[in-house]
């Protein structure tokens, strides 16, 4: 894919927010999301603006045509079709869509619907899921909290990105609220009770949906694994942090994760992510060399730079009108792991991947404070408090606490791309 017409920041539509300054969904982006329709029935839309584009009505009122394989794929009720199909009938689709919301284009406001007023599903039906480790400032933190008198890196670390298969099942869109887990905890003192956990946390990741899939023992390889992903989306990992480090050895994380991950629900494509998207990511200079199936390929655009934020706001912010308060910001170019990478690993041993599987990134943090993308980092394991404004602090997150992320690009020359936002808020446990 190289940029073109769609990615021109002049370009505006006839939808008018969308030509406004820090839109996080103007004409350039284009993200895919489903949202219910009748009887909830998922329908494919378009986010442009403050509105909704009913792709599915585009096609049935002759709005735009497409092929017969493509109409079929985009009048289904998720966008695993669409992925299956490949980068040419994405580039395709993007370009018709774009060509329908330009500005100098016959207005079409019975395709729209007011995204304040419409009930956004999961993207995709995920089949699997697997999440990895890719930040090494995420990485090095952990390991210094617990292996303080070590090498905070894991021998294999600089070597593979490290990742553990998640919880397809338990995967929400945006708005679907987190109970508060149970689990099996193991006291300093004592042996392990059940209960509710106390250290709940959230992790600022991202995931990559899988757009076109390999076939059984037939590897993806690294030079081609962009073509195969289909477009990112902002993921919140919940991590009961109490359980997992009783359960976490030998084989890792289990009851701690699979409770509930959330993603927001407009899928950004690698497309759209174009102008944002560069050669790496980038290796430190006594960094061990990378075999040649995990090295990037020049031109292939494999790092990508979004910034994204998370915010918190308590119950009792809430009830008091206090803003949301901002506890880190940080950004997915600080990956020393790109998903073109975890793609390319994923499927070295032949594993079969399909449209719609979906890869996180795992925590997403900087080298300053600010930047940490978890509570386990920001209080350090708790000893470091966060004072809220409603005079209350937080070493972990409480019931009644709602998490928000946000994420957008922005770059000189080209038009400011948004995510929307990836938000839940903890309720008791049961």
């Amino acid at each position: 894919m190289s940029i073109d017409a769609t990615h021109d920041p002049a370009a505006r539509s006839w939808v008018e927010l969308a030509n406004e300054e820090g839109c996080d969904f103007p004409i350039q982006n284009l993200p895919f999301g489903v949202f219910a329709g009748k009887g909830s029935r998922g329908r494919i839309g378009v986010a442009i603006g403050d509105q909704v584009l009913d792709v599915a009505g585009a096609i049935e009122t002759e709005a735009v045509t497409f092929s017969g394989e493509v109409a079929s794929a985009l009048s289904a009720e998720t966008l695993n079709d669409i992925m299956s199909l490949g980068p040419p009938a994405w580039k395709a689709v993007r370009a018709t869509l774009f060509s329908l919301l330009q500005e100098d284009s016959p207005r079409q406001d019975r395709l729209l619907r007011s995204m304040a007023e419409t009930t956004m599903q999961l993207p995709a039906a995920i089949g699997d899921y697997t999440d990895f480790y890719a930040s090494r400032h995420h990485a090095t933190n952990v390991g210094r909290m617990f292996r303080p008198d070590g090498e905070p890196l894991m021998p294999n670390w600089l070597h593979l990105p490290v990742g553990y298969h998640g919880r397809a099942s338990s995967i929400a869109v945006s708005g679907t609220n987190v109970t508060r887990p149970s689990g099996q905890l193991k006291p300093e003192d004592g042996p392990p009770v059940f209960g509710p956990c106390k250290l709940l946390d959230y992790e600022l990741e991202f995931g990559a949906f899988v757009g076109t899939g390999n076939e059984m023992g037939t590897p993806i390889a690294i030079g081609e694994a962009m073509d195969h992903l289909f477009g990112v989306v902002i993921l919140n990992d919940w991590s009961a942090r109490d359980v997992q480090k009783w359960e976490y050895q030998p084989l890792g994380p289990f009851n701690a994760k699979n409770f509930a991950s959330t993603i927001s629900p407009w899928v950004v494509t690698m497309d759209a992510l174009l102008p944002f998207r560069s050669d790496g990511p980038a290796r430190q200079d006594d960094d061990p060399p990378l075999l040649e199936y995990l090295t990037p390929v020049r031109g292939s655009g494999d790092a990508i730079d979004v910034t994204a934020e998370v915010h918190v706001c308590s119950q009792a912010m809430r009830e008091s009108d206090i803003p949301p308060m901002r506890l880190s910001r940080g950004t997915l170019a600080n990956l020393s792991w790109s998903f073109s990478q975890m793609l390319a690993h994923h499927t070295s041993t032949g594993c079969p991947m399909r449209p719609g599987d979906m890869l996180g990134s795992g925590t997403v943090s900087g080298p300053e404070k600010d930047s940490r993308g978890c509570l386990l980092e920001l209080s350090w394991r708790g000893q470091e408090p966060i004072d809220l404004p409603d005079g209350t602090q937080r070493r972990f997150l409480q019931d009644g606490d709602t998490l928000t992320i946000s994420a957008f690009c922005e770059r000189p020359g080209a038009a400011r791309v948004g995510f929307g936002s990836c938000e839940a808020t903890i309720l008791p446990a049961r």
